[in-house]
């Protein structure tokens, strides 16, 4: 059985989401896990499929993700994030490789990363391989973390075509985005008891965000993207920066709550 299931989740994502399920629509099941939007992401969604639960809108994502893999009843399973696209060679390759029974239980998929209306062809953002093809109960996730790879049961290949990634497409975007994803690790790094010192003021406000922007911006080549390229290392660098500075406000306010009680 050669069948494939399309696995989205969503949360407001009305100006994403056709152009998402137009480029997956050839697929023979389409499942949706929304989080409780409020605009027209739902009603758009069901023009293309009966498969659309809702379900709590949780700063994890990949708790959602596991939910919508539970309801496929196709024997493979691809998933997407509501800003990405699949492009028609990358289509193409998905059936026929499915359809040759290979011995790999997942597969890495290139990802073409468009950041304010520009690909990004340097800075490590491409070919920015994404674990998304896989068997049914042959992939998962732990749902510790909003960035953690699916661990796949078994061998896993790579395809060749690129799926598109439209994340960014304007500055607003990514700093509304940039917050939330900021939030996320700034907790999980809370979570995680990272203890504050010097020391470790060093690592996350000067170390690791100067070594990851001259990494990607000049040993990986993000020069050459030219402005678009310098504000994804930069920004990707201040990443860090920020979660850390969320983490501090965090234990803080912990510290604070306990001398009160």
């Amino acid at each position: 059985m050669n069948t494939i299931s399309i696995c989205i989740i969503t949360h407001n994502e009305e100006e994403n989401i056709e152009s998402c399920l137009e480029s997956a629509k050839w697929a023979d099941e389409i499942v949706v896990v929304d989080g409780e939007s409020t605009d027209n992401t739902v009603k758009i969604c069901k023009k293309y499929t009966d498969e659309v639960y809702i379900k709590e809108n949780v700063k994890n994502l990949n708790v959602n993700k596991s939910y919508s893999f539970k309801k496929v009843k196709s024997e493979w399973i691809l998933y997407l994030d509501a800003d990405e696209r699949i492009s028609l060679e990358l289509k193409e390759e998905i059936i026929s490789t499915i359809k040759d029974n290979p011995t790999c239980n997942g597969f890495f998929v290139p990802r073409k990363n468009h950041f304010f209306n520009f690909y990004l062809r340097y800075g490590g953002k491409y070919p920015d391989y994404q674990l998304r093809l896989f068997r049914k109960n042959r992939g998962s996730f732990k749902c510790e973390h909003v960035h953690e790879r699916l661990n796949i049961d078994g061998k896993v290949g790579r395809l060749k075509n690129p799926l598109l990634h439209y994340p960014y497409k304007t500055i607003s975007e990514y700093i509304r985005k940039f917050n939330f994803y900021t939030d996320f690790q700034g907790e999980y790094l809370a979570k995680k008891n990272i203890k504050l010192s010097p020391l470790t003021n060093f690592i996350y406000l000067f170390h690791l965000p100067i070594l990851r922007f001259f990494r990607r911006y000049f040993l990986k080549f993000g020069f050459l993207d030219g402005i678009p390229g310098f504000l994804a290392c930069a920004f990707d660098s201040f990443t860090v920066i920020v979660s850390y500075a969320k983490c501090w406000e965090i234990q803080k306010k912990i510290l604070v709550d306990t001398n009160l009680h």
